[in-house]
């Protein structure tokens, strides 16, 4: 009759009549206009056309009202659904209306008031009215005393969050189901809701609040215990109760009378017999420092009949109902009020039963038949009836039909209540507890649970309880502690004092007092323990209502808006938080002990506590400072004692605040005060100090304390205390009998002397002598590294004037000259500097030291800036600050240190410059190039040198690229990154500080930062400064062989054959320098005449071919083009004209002409008797670009090519500084005042290079010595070669260097230079990548199975298996090895070798449309294609130290066998906090340690939930795998949604595509045709019949035709292919399709399996459906393929 479907299931919660898709409405304009499509009605009286408003009010708030499609997370960009009501139809009656809507994950929370046994929703099925009503809040859906249609949705680990409120009062339902989505039902109204958009949980409160209202601050002594008992039964009684508790002890505050103190239950009234004192019971109370509280001739109800002040007809008798929407009703009450508190003095209000309830049904002439009493819908209300224990619904109020305003009724009567209240109290806070509320309450007024029980499951359910009410903006909240029903056990009541005292609302209500239950009871001494560490603690509790008056946060607060990237979070309800800072963890069942969730100085784990009958889970996080106070029985008593701070240290840092004023006057004030440095802003009347402040996470004992107050340091007696945490000894420093007063500032400072100190002497022969020469500190210490000799604190610069500019800083700096020099004659200080701050983005800042008189070399590379400054400090994530003396810049992120350079040392001279600063963290990742051991630098004293150097990897041994760029991590897991762009020689001193010092040898300082503040953003802004990678041609991504060693042309053709043969894929073959006439850049050998025919030949097969040139040109030829040009356009770098005129000579591979070369002779008799003189080419001039160009493309002419590698650049040379090794000049820039700590060290800056007066001349003709720019000599050859590449090849071709400087990945790829076939190298490849991930060259790879030594079976297939997954995959060696001279490409070994070999290269070649994808992200937004775990779960810290893992973007996890695993083989590895499917077997796992199978042929790939993976099936080369068709793999998240990427073009054009397309679209039926003006026609053809709980999001950049296709199969049939059909919209629950199979005939029936997609890649399957959005299996239409067995 509705024009519904039925349809019967097994399961009676899911809907068997259910909405089909003609129900609803049509948008009839954009305008404001729908109209109710033609359907059969519910419930009649249906709204024709409806009028729509929608409207953005905030940047993170949407309104709108009736009806609108969908809400996105980005409304700029629609990258995921929030709200989606396209699920099911709008019905709008005049009383009934409904609106579904998808959401985008299941983790709801709020909806009330009612008991939630979790804090989480569950979404199967539950329906939870909202009605305010009299009703006991046993456990049961039922409505209880408040109306709150509002809910916080968290959408995923990234934390982002949005709430959704539906301002609406009538009547309602709201149905969660696991779609997820959500069902509201009201029966009147309109609908109105509001959208908030947060990147937490927390802003999404803070949203809310916004809109709402923020909370009241309550008044101080509110904060205090309460007492209170429903039938005392007289004053006496009250009294007794009062006297039994103080005599115990116990702290508090306020006592409360309840109804029983009235006459007859009569509000404004007192019983004159049994409560004849009590106009002078707050007299009594107040002498004690206590406050009373009052529940409410006659009167009262003659003046409020006067006032018509009834709404018509609970406690005494017959009664009226105030109608407190009467304007004349609060007048009423607020003058009986006012009467009343003249007679019996209080200190506050308690309102009940104000839902509004009734003891009758309606009234006591019950009510009347009519559509309001009985309307057409009833929502699942309790007793199904709307005037059950209230008023009639055709009651009439100001506001209209007590219908329509029932549920403000409690509302109203606060607004009323408040009214008077400020008539009584005047300037002077108080409190208002209410039991019945409505969204806004909480700016005027606390809450309570109400009427709970005696009973394990309410002290349960009350967390839940505030967790909601801290979402709904009421942070006054608390549980009846005890239970207010029934009488409590002893141990019930003891956990439950013990976790109330940690209530906000902190209240016992229950017969059973604390002092009942003896004096020395153990209930007493825990409650009393517990209730003096809340007093302790009420300096910290006051500042978190301060905070959410004034800005929303919540008070208690669930453990996941501080961690909601730890999924464990999202359902912890057994504990909780005060603040950010206060871990809860109450024992809520009769045990001893509890496991729960902790996070300790082990961080992250689950834990087992010892709970003793008297004791709860208290824990402090470190990073917090909290103010506590010493207590006392009262709050009066204990804010005049003095103040303290608990510093619990995080790495070192720690930061909080305090607000604090006289506790209960209105007109709070603005300002807090920060902790540790406290800002002026209040002064106490009783001159409060700061008496004791304990420091916890001490790692070692201070030696000395120091107050520093203005410019008065006074030292600080102290005492400290040990104890073993985990793996440490950790100290807790106490500092008593300070006499810091309130208001004033002061600094509190501890010294670890030996970790703070800052090498004065780095060279190696220190002593005492030398050291106090240089005027600082002498002093031995028993920890090894730490210096003896070290600077004085006020070594350095000092800052006169400076003040800041909206664009930054510009002051001169001067040295302190009281001390001497760096004692380096050679290079004198500098006395007086230029500092610039450049403030140059929201999120990149520049500061720059130099010399303002005296023009000093920069380095000529260019960064890309933004042209105008960002001059709005309110945008910028960073904040800088200048230390005068010593000088020191300091960048702060909010409370987070970046950079601080105030710190002694910084020195400033003509050839050395040291600067220093501490660091966030001991997480500091990057400086290159140089092999390090892991990724995670190690701060333990540590040098790291950087000059550019032939030189092979090795333990620090400075290599082949200068990088001084590293990435810092914060411990609150932001990040930040760093450049010094400064080109001369360096080196870099890591220190347990933790710090960093650096030193470089000239040039100027000019650093560059940018504050993330995720790892990835790190490297997108560092590469959007630097220039982003480049995109490689696809081909190059394919597998690459080479080897220094081919005999001849035959050996390269006969490894293409047997390559071939063996089916394994590979796209690149190189010729090493065999290739040339006696290591001449562009001469063919004689071996090698044969080469340009079979590059021809191959590459008309697929194939392409890369040559190696090198930069050094041989001199001593009679006829060689090369030379003889280049001569004569003067490339060659010369020595300065007042030295010579002469090529500044080196030797490197050249052999002199005529020669055959004894191979067994020593290395150095072989470069004296063979090697030609060199000349090397001055890559900045711009006619030695021209004259490259040429010669490349003279050699294309001769042999083709498609790529070049360009080696030896750093610029090796074979000799020291030249020919004879007589450099010329001043030898000291050879042999400078500091030498770093570089390979051989002993032998100067030009040992194995050319000599550093050597002259080159910058691009407009500025000469500058090889001194300043050795560094760049690499990185001046790579744009001019690349350049070339493109010019002759007409394609976009690929450069590989092995010398690089920032910026080089603009133009290249790089490899890890000539490493070792050894197992430690395989690890360190991993790291070398990640490094140059960081340092924004995103083409990168190892030398698979190294290049010097022989490699081992084993070892050289686990490194094929690794190297399949490096962006650069190539295997090659050295004919340099000593045992053997054997080759190691995969057809070298046997033949299970090359089908290992075979079988991971396809996998790497099936995901190549993938990592094209990553690499055109690369080179389009910066992002890292080789990913460090910690850029995608930084929140994790477990990923923080990770590198033995790696992956491909952001959804490919690669997890190597990096170690000889023959006899036993597995490996362990982390699975970082998500859904991971294996890709072998399709098994998922989530966090965890793991242990995985290992066999040899084995490595082991995770693909994560929610990501798509573009695929092709693979062949012989990339030429013929992108001829077929492309697939999806589809990896569904735990929400069953997924979204990818892929980029798509001719893989070699010039001119890289930019996006075309982009589709996104649920993963039902998809089908596009298109036809891009750039191609012919394009056609996507994606057609899936899946669950509608599925969604998928694809976006496609596209620049030829392409199709997709996808295949999908039940996971338990064990078949595969592909399938067709389409999502019919129909009422049936099932469908069946028939197939072949390869030995008959049959049918599938599909009705709630699993189904699968299959992919071709292997012979799995991977399961996308689990449940389905209406529960009612999959539809679809018939399909017909042929389908074959696995």
């Amino acid at each position: 009759m509705r024009g519904c479907c039925w349809s019967p299931l097994d399961e009676r919660n899911v809907p068997w009549c259910f909405f089909s898709t003609n129900h609803g409405y049509s948008l009839v304009s954009l305008s404001a206009r729908l109209k109710r499509m033609a359907a059969p009605s519910l419930f009649g009286s249906d709204i024709e056309e409806l009028s729509f408003l929608a409207e953005m009010q905030t940047v993170n708030r949407l309104r709108f009202k009736v009806h609108i499609l969908c809400v996105y997370s980005n409304m700029n960009n629609f990258s995921s659904f929030l709200f989606d009501t396209a699920v099911g139809p709008l019905v709008f009656a005049d009383q009934y209306l409904q609106l579904s809507a998808r959401l985008p994950s299941h983790n709801i929370y709020g909806l009330g008031e009612h008991v939630h046994q979790n804090y989480r929703h569950d979404t199967m099925w539950k329906t939870w009215p909202i009605f305010t009503r009299d009703a006991f809040p046993n456990g049961g859906t039922h409505n209880l005393y408040g109306h709150y249609p509002y809910f916080l949705c968290l959408e995923d680990e990234s934390g982002k969050s949005f709430g959704v409120f539906l301002m609406n009062s009538n009547a309602m339902e709201v149905t969660l189901q696991p779609a997820p989505a959500v069902t509201y039902r009201t029966i009147g109204g309109v609908l109105d809701f509001y959208i908030l958009l947060g990147d937490t949980p927390e802003q999404v409160v803070q949203e809310f609040l916004e809109l709402i209202g923020r909370p009241v601050i309550p008044p101080y002594w509110s904060l205090g215990f309460q007492l209170s008992r429903w039938d005392y039964g007289s004053l006496d009684e009250v009294k007794k109760t009062v006297e039994r508790n103080r005599a115990i002890g116990i702290p508090y505050d306020v006592q409360y009378t309840d109804i029983d103190y009235m006459e007859d239950k009569k509000d404004f009234t007192y019983d004159l017999v049994k409560f004849r004192d009590l106009p002078s019971f707050a007299e009594y109370l107040h002498s004690k420092g206590q406050n009373p509280r009052i529940n409410g001739p006659y009167e009262s109800y003659d003046r409020g009949t006067k006032k018509e002040a009834w709404v018509t007809e609970v406690w005494p008798g017959e009664t009226v109902f105030p109608d407190y929407t009467n304007k004349d009703c609060i007048e009423w009450w607020a003058d009986e009020y006012e009467r009343f508190s003249k007679e019996i003095k209080h200190d506050a209000l308690w309102i009940d039963m104000n839902e509004v309830a009734n003891f009758k049904k309606g009234s006591i002439k019950g009510c009347a038949d009519n559509k309001l009493n009985y309307p057409p819908f009833t929502p699942n209300i309790l007793d199904g009836v709307m005037y059950s224990k209230t008023l009639c619904m055709d009651s009439k109020q100001a506001w209209g039909d007590h219908y329509d305003v029932h549920s403000l009724y409690g509302y109203s009567m606060v607004l009323a209540t408040d009214v008077a209240l400020k008539r009584v109290f005047g300037t002077k806070r108080t409190l208002m507890l209410t039991r019945s509320s409505f969204p806004g309450v909480g700016k005027y007024s606390g809450h309570w649970l109400g009427d709970n029980a005696a009973n394990w499951n309410d002290i349960k359910w009350a967390i839940p309880g505030m967790l909601d009410f801290g979402l709904f903006g009421v942070p006054y909240i608390g549980a009846d502690i005890c239970g207010f029903f029934d009488n409590s056990t002893e141990e019930l009541c003891r956990r439950w004092m013990q976790v109330g005292a940690f209530y906000p609302f902190s209240r016992n209500h229950n017969p059973q007092d604390p002092a009942a239950f003896g004096e020395n009871s153990l209930l007493v001494n825990s409650s009393r323990h517990y209730l003096n560490i809340r007093y302790t603690l009420l300096p910290y509790l006051y500042t978190l209502f301060y905070k959410a008056h004034t800005a929303g946060d919540t008070v208690v607060r669930p453990v996941m808006h501080e961690f909601y990237s730890d999924r464990r979070t999202w359902t912890v309800d057994r504990q909780f938080l005060w603040g950010k800072s206060l871990l809860i963890t109450p024992v809520l069942d009769p045990v001893s002990t509890w496991s729960a969730e902790v996070r300790m100085e082990a961080r992250k784990q689950e834990v087992e506590m010892f709970l003793p009958a008297d004791k709860l889970g208290l824990h402090i996080r470190g990073g917090a400072v909290l103010p506590i106070q010493k207590p006392a029985v009262t709050t009066v008593y204990s804010r005049l004692n003095p103040l303290g701070l608990i510093i619990a240290l995080d790495n070192n840092n720690a930061a909080g605040e305090l607000f604090w004023d006289d506790g209960d006057s209105l007109g709070i004030s603005t300002k807090s005060q920060r902790v540790i440095v406290m800002h002026s802003g209040y002064s106490d009347p009783n001159n409060l100090r700061f008496e004791n402040i304990t420091v916890l996470g001490v790692i070692r004992e201070p030696l000395t304390v120091h107050v520093t107050d203005g410019n008065n340091i006074t030292t600080h007696p102290f005492t400290y205390d040990t104890y073993r945490q985990v793996t440490m000894v950790v100290t807790v420093l106490y500092l008593r009998g300070l006499e810091l007063i309130l208001g004033q500032n002061y600094t509190v400072s501890w010294s670890q002397p030996e970790f703070e100190r800052f090498d004065c002497y780095p060279e190696p022969d220190v002593d005492e002598a030398k050291c106090r020469a240089r005027e600082c500190i002498w002093e031995p210490s028993n920890i090894e590294h730490v210096p003896w000799c070290y600077f004085p604190e006020d070594y350095g610069y000092t800052a006169t004037t400076v003040e800041e500019q909206p664009s930054g800083w510009s002051f001169d700096i001067t040295r302190n000259t009281k001390l001497r020099s760096s004692a380096r004659p050679e290079s004198p200080d500098i006395n007086t500097l230029r500092v610039e701050i450049k403030y140059h983005s929201a999120d990149l800042l520049q500061f720059k030291i130099f010399d303002p008189t005296n023009k000093r070399y920069e380095v000529p590379v260019p960064l890309t800036v933004p042209p105008n400054p960002e001059t709005d400090e309110t945008k910028r994530q960073y904040r800088v600050q200048i230390q005068a003396n010593p000088f020191g810049i300091q960048v702060y992120r909010n409370s987070t240190g970046t950079w601080d350079s105030a710190l002694p040392g910084f020195t400033f001279s003509d050839l050395f410059i040291q600067v220093s600063t501490r660091l966030s963290s001991e997480y500091v990742y990057g400086f290159g190039e140089t092999e390090h051991p892991t990724y995670k630098h190690n701060l333990g004293y540590h040098t790291w040198g950087m000059f550019s150097k032939d030189q092979p990897p090795g333990y620090k041994k400075n290599c082949y690229g200068v990088h001084p760029f590293y990435m810092g991590l914060e411990m609150t897991a932001h990040a930040h990154g760093v450049l010094l762009l400064n080109s001369n020689a360096m080196d870099v001193t890591f220190q347990p500080t933790p710090a960093l010092t650096y030193r470089t040898l000239g040039g100027i300082l000019d650093f560059y930062i940018v504050m993330g503040p995720t790892p990835e953003l790190v490297v997108q802004e560092y590469t959007n400064l630097i220039g982003r990678p480049v995109l490689p041609a696809y081909w190059s991504l394919g597998f690459q062989l080479c080897r220094y060693g081919y005999a001849n042309d035959t050996e390269i053709a006969e490894l293409y054959s047997d390559m071939r043969a063996a089916g394994i894929p590979y796209d690149v073959q190189y010729a090493d320098i065999d290739y040339m006439e006696r290591q001449l850049d562009f001469v063919l050998d004689r071996q090698f005449l044969g080469l340009p025919a079979l590059v021809d030949t191959m590459r008309t097969e697929g194939m392409r071919f890369i040559f190696i040139l090198d930069p050094a040109i041989s001199g001593n030829e009679t006829d060689y083009p090369a030379f003889e040009r280049g001569k004569a356009k003067d490339v060659f770098i010369k020595w300065p004209k007042e030295l010579s005129n002469d090529i500044v000579w080196g030797k490197v591979w050249p052999d002199l002409p005529d020669v055959k070369v004894n191979e067994s002779l020593d290395w150095d008799t072989q470069v004296k008797i063979y090697r030609a003189y060199t000349a090397f080419p001055d890559f900045f001039m711009n006619k030695t670009a021209t004259w490259w160009h040429r010669e490349i493309a003279d050699m294309y002419k001769n042999i083709t090519f498609d790529g070049l590698w360009i080696d030896m650049n750093e610029p090796a040379s074979f000799v020291h500084g030249t020919v004879g090794e007589k450099c010329l000049g001043p030898a000291v820039y050879d042999n400078p005042p500091y030498m770093p700590p570089l390979e051989s060290r002993e032998r100067g800056l030009n040992h194995k290079t050319l000599c550093m007066n050597s002259q080159q001349h910058l691009s407009d003709g500025t000469p500058v010595k090889h001194y300043d720019v050795h560094n760049l000599y690499g990185w001046s050859q790579i744009k001019p070669t690349y350049d070339a590449v493109l010019s002759v090849t007409g394609k976009r071709g690929v450069v590989v260097t092995r010398s690089s400087y920032p910026s080089s990945g603009k133009w290249s790829g790089h490899w890890l230079g000539d490493n070792y076939s050894s197992w430690d190298q395989l690890l360190k490849s991993i790291i070398g990548m990640m490094e140059f991930s960081l340092f924004g060259i995103s083409y990168t790879g190892a030398d698979i199975c190294g290049f010097f030594n022989p490699a081992e079976y084993e070892m050289c297939l686990r490194w094929m298996q690794l190297g399949a997954f490096y962006p650069y995959s190539r295997n090659h060696n050295s004919k340099f090895n000593p045992v053997s001279n054997r080759r190691q490409d995969p057809v070298s070994w046997n033949a299970s070798f090359a089908e290992a070999s075979r079988d991971v290269l396809n996998i790497r070649y099936s995901l190549l449309p993938y990592l094209y994808t990553l690499m055109f992200h690369a080179h389009n937004a910066g992002s890292t294609v080789i990913r460090p775990l910690l850029h995608e779960f930084v929140n994790d810290k477990n990923t923080w130290d990770i590198d033995r893992q790696f992956l491909w973007g952001p959804a490919l996890l690669i997890t190597p066998a990096l170690d000889e695993v023959t006899t036993h083989t597995f490996i362990f590895g982390y699975i970082p906090d998500d859904r991971w499917y294996d890709f072998h077997t399709v098994s998922h796992k989530h966090t965890q340690l793991v242990t995985l199978p290992t066999p040899l042929n084995h490595i082991n790939l995770h693909v994560r939930g929610g990501y798509i993976l573009p695929w092709q099936k693979p062949e012989n080369n990339t030429r013929y795998s992108r001829k077929n068709p492309l697939g999806l793999i589809v990896s569904l998240s735990d929400s069953g949604t997924a979204k990818g990427s892929l980029f798509w073009d001719d893989g070699e054009g010039i001119e890289v595509c930019s996006p075309s397309l982009t589709l996104i679209s649920s993963l039902l039926t998809v089908s596009l045709h298109l036809s891009p003006s750039s191609s012919p026609s394009l056609s996507l053809s994606l057609s899936l019949s899946l669950s509608l709980s599925v969604s998928l999001s694809v976006s496609l950049f596209l620049c030829v035709s392409l199709s997709l296709s996808v295949s999908l199969s039940p996971h338990r049939h064990g078949w595969r292919g592909s399938v067709p059909f389409d999502l019919v919209h129909s009422c049936f629950g099932e469908f069946t399709f028939p197939f072949h199979d390869l030995e008959g005939h049959g049918t599938f029936t599909f009705h709630k399996h699993i189904l699968s997609l299959c992919f071709g890649l292997t012979t799995l399957c991977y399961p996308v459906v689990y449940s389905h959005f209406d529960g009612r299996g999959i539809t679809g239409t018939n399909g017909e393929t042929r389908i074959h067995k696995h």
